[in-house]
Order: C-alpha cells, then sequence, then structure tokens
C-alpha cells in the first residue's frame, strides 16, 4: 500500500473515532438525571405507509361503488345497510380492472401455466389481489366503527367466494386444486 492511501485511511478512522466521541458526548448532554432518560426526539414517523394509504383508497372506492349502487329502483346503498352479497358484487366489478389471463373451461390453453400464444379468455383480478381488498376492507370496517359480528367483508359467502376464485385461477394455470365451475 502507497503512503498515500495509508494515510488517508489513518485520517478517516481518526475522523469516525471524533464523530462517535463527539456523538457519545451530545448524547450525554441530552441526558437529564432528574428524568432518567434521554431528551432528545425520536426520528419522525411517515403519516401514512403503503398499507395505510392503499386501505384507505380501498375503504373510498368501496364507498363510492356502495354510492353508485341502484339495485332495482333502489336509492344509493348505505355502509351500514352493506351485506356480503355487496361485497360480492363489488369483487365482480374489480374484475373488469383486472390484468391476470384467466382461461376458460373451453380454452385450448386451459390448465396451461404458460400458453404459448395469445387466447381471447378474459382478464380478471387475481385472487391474492382480491384476498388483499377483502383484508384491508375489513379493518377498515372495524377502524370506521362497524362491529365485528356484523363486518360484510368477514361474511362466509365472501370467504367461500374468495375459496373459489383460487381454486378456479389455480387449475386455469394447471395447479392442482377443485374448481366447481
Amino acid at each position: 500500500m502507497s503512503a498515500a492511501v495509508v494515510a488517508a485511511a489513518a485520517a478517516a478512522l481518526a475522523n469516525r473515532r471524533n464523530s462517535s466521541t463527539s456523538t457519545t458526548t451530545a448524547k450525554k448532554s441530552n441526558y437529564n438525571t432528574n428524568q432518567h432518560y434521554l431528551s432528545y426526539s425520536p426520528r419522525p414517523v411517515p403519516r401514512h405507509n403503503r398499507y395505510e394509504m392503499q386501505k384507505r383508497h380501498d375503504w373510498n372506492t368501496f364507498g363510492q361503488y356502495l354510492k353508485n349502487y341502484h339495485h332495482h329502483g333502489q336509492s344509493p346503498m348505505s355502509m351500514r345497510r352493506c351485506s356480503g352479497s355487496h361485497v360480492l358484487d363489488f369483487l365482480r366489478y374489480l374484475d373488469q380492472f383486472g390484468e391476470t389471463k384467466v382461461h376458460n373451461m373451453s380454452c385450448e390453453y386451459y390448465g396451461e401455466a404458460y400458453p404459448p400464444a395469445a387466447c381471447s379468455c378474459p382478464l380478471k383480478q387475481a385472487w391474492s389481489s382480491l384476498d388483499a381488498v377483502v383484508g384491508r376492507l375489513r379493518v377498515a370496517f372495524e377502524e370506521h366503527g362497524g362491529s365485528p359480528e356484523t363486518n360484510p367483508f368477514g361474511s362466509p359467502a365472501v370467504w367461500l367466494y374468495l375459496r373459489e376464485v383460487k381454486e378456479c385461477q389455480a387449475k386455469a394455470r394447471g395447479l392442482s386444486f377443485g374448481c366447481s365451475k
């Protein structure tokens, strides 16, 4: 090693020691013997993480869906009157925005994980996406004052639907799960 490299390394080591000593001194100076804790403030926590932002987005989207929901001439649906069947309708509504190719049983590529060519089968929401949306909405419902006993996102019909979607999508990709349709 050249003398210049050794000198630079020694200077960096000395600089690191000085900065850690000054940090220790700063921490000691922030110590209040009467309060017995460090008085410096912790690093700020972000207001909303990705999960919280997505949960709020899903909640607002579902609320907008209910607001626009007019079934057989009824007025817009309120969150209080929402049931598992409304959640199922919402999940089916989300399929139009899906990006996962799900082969129909009549498709020549049904059961193939990597089909060799394009087909006209529909794009749908992936099971994992639907499951995540339901999980976030179940939590949001309770955070907005709903009780766990009346939570439409935790209804047996919703969980059966999710299981069926998972099994059908897996079978369409050639995995071994039963499919009722």
